[in-house]
């Protein structure tokens, strides 16, 4: 594959994880699209035992969004990806494992494939269309 093939696909890949992202941590931040808000977050936190749990909460729905923004812009692409991959290791192996592999019964197909892709972009950077890569 050539390098400008390769910017190319990385571009699109932080674009499509970033929308992913920013939607998912709106609903952790502003209860957007049907979300908990930080509140239903914080419960949820401290409901693993993770102290403290607003801190935890405010934490992972920036992470989230913030780190989504950054994809979807190419500023600091493979920092913010690597922290999404820390979130997503971290949700596979708490939350999603348990159940199976399959998205329906809340399985881990789809956090596999988002660590797999912030890996991806922590490892090679951001593509094209970077303002910081």
């Amino acid at each position: 594959m050539s390098g400008a093939a390769s910017g190319w696909g990385l571009f699109i890949l932080r674009l499509a994880m970033g929308s992913v992202f920013i939607a998912h941590g709106a609903q952790k931040l502003f209860g957007a699209f049907g979300g908990p808000g930080l509140s239903g977050v914080g419960k949820m936190m401290a409901g693993m035992g993770l102290k403290p749990a607003m801190a935890w909460a405010l934490a992972l729905a920036l992470v989230e969004f913030v780190g989504g923004l950054f994809l979807i812009l190419g500023f600091l692409t493979q920092i913010a990806a690597s922290l999404i991959a820390v979130v997503m290791a971290a949700a596979l192996l708490t939350v999603h494992l348990k159940n199976g592999f399959f998205l329906k019964s809340n399985g881990f197909e789809f956090v596999l494939v988002l660590l797999a892709a912030a890996i991806a972009l922590a490892t090679l950077g951001p593509g094209n269309f970077a303002i910081k890569k």
